[in-house]
């Protein structure tokens, strides 16, 4: 007696009749773009860009501590990143190497991190979406607010930006300054506000990112567990003091303007200046 073979339904696994697959299996484009689109790729992604801006947050607070040394300090550390690595390179070459490094990295974490959320919803069951805060009390405070930090933090990143890099944030701004911009613009009492609470969103953006950097690379030894928490929270401690300092020490009058010679110069400097002047 003959026997018949029904064709597969489309959409059906070909090696398992009458069972369809629960992901069609895509094997177009490169692989690291399909590995990029996994959740397992986006982890990577976030772990790697995140090391990089670690390193930069780290390396920017650590030279604006030169500010407590002296202005010459900390305006000849701002020509240098300018001209580094002497005559290797063109004026600016490597600064706006480093910088595209870092756009692309501030980019691509912040992708990955949406992807992952977007991940995350679709694979929780629709009624686990509106569960109660006695449901995930449990969870790490941090952890629930990396949204809202994240928020914060770009927020802050283009007001930074616009106030000490391109100066139309700060009126007394003047190019090749650092250090009277900066004490021009945190003696503003709000602005001087704006920093320490973006700085404290950011410290908890570290802690939590420091946290799930490890889980991501399967740097999951439970026995490292408490060293894994204590290299968060004094990497995100060493942050948010150093920056914080900043804002505090220009209120409190720890460090005050100090005004170059030459021209152009600022509304303040002139001020200063025509007082110092009237005083002699």
């Amino acid at each position: 007696m003959a026997t018949t073979t029904t064709p597969p339904a489309q959409g059906q696994d070909p090696r398992r009749p009458g069972v369809a697959p629960i992901r069609p299996r895509s094997s177009s484009g490169l692989l690291i773009v399909r590995f990029y689109r996994s959740a397992i790729g986006k982890k990577w992604v976030m772990a790697v860009t995140g090391i990089i801006l670690l390193g930069f947050v780290l390396a920017h607070m650590i030279g604006n501590l030169k500010l407590y040394l002296s202005k010459e300090e900390i305006n000849l550390y701002g020509e240098a990143l300018r001209t580094m690595p002497g005559a290797l390179l063109p004026r600016t070459v490597l600064l706006w190497t480093i910088r595209i490094v870092l756009i692309l990295a501030f980019v691509f974490h912040i992708h990955s991190a949406i992807g992952l959320t977007i991940i995350n919803r679709k694979a929780r069951p629709t009624a686990q979406r509106y569960q109660s805060k006695r449901d995930y009390v449990a969870a790490d405070y941090a952890s629930r607010t990396m949204r809202w930090t994240g928020v914060i933090i770009l927020a802050f990143l283009a007001f930074h930006l616009m106030d000490l890099t391109w100066g139309n944030a700060n009126r007394h701004f003047l190019r090749g300054d650092p250090y009277n911009n900066l004490i021009f613009s945190m003696r503003r009492v709000p602005v001087a506000i704006v920093y320490v609470i973006a700085n404290v969103a950011l410290a908890m953006h570290l802690y939590h990112g420091i946290w799930s950097m490890f889980q991501s690379i399967g740097a999951t030894n439970p026995r490292y567990n408490a060293l894994r928490r204590r290299f968060a929270q004094g990497f995100a401690a060493v942050i948010l003091v150093g920056n914080v300092s900043f804002p505090i020490a220009v209120q409190l009058h720890a460090v005050t303007p100090q005004c170059p010679g030459q021209v152009p110069t600022t509304a303040v400097c002139r001020h200063l200046q025509a007082a110092n002047g009237a005083n002699r």
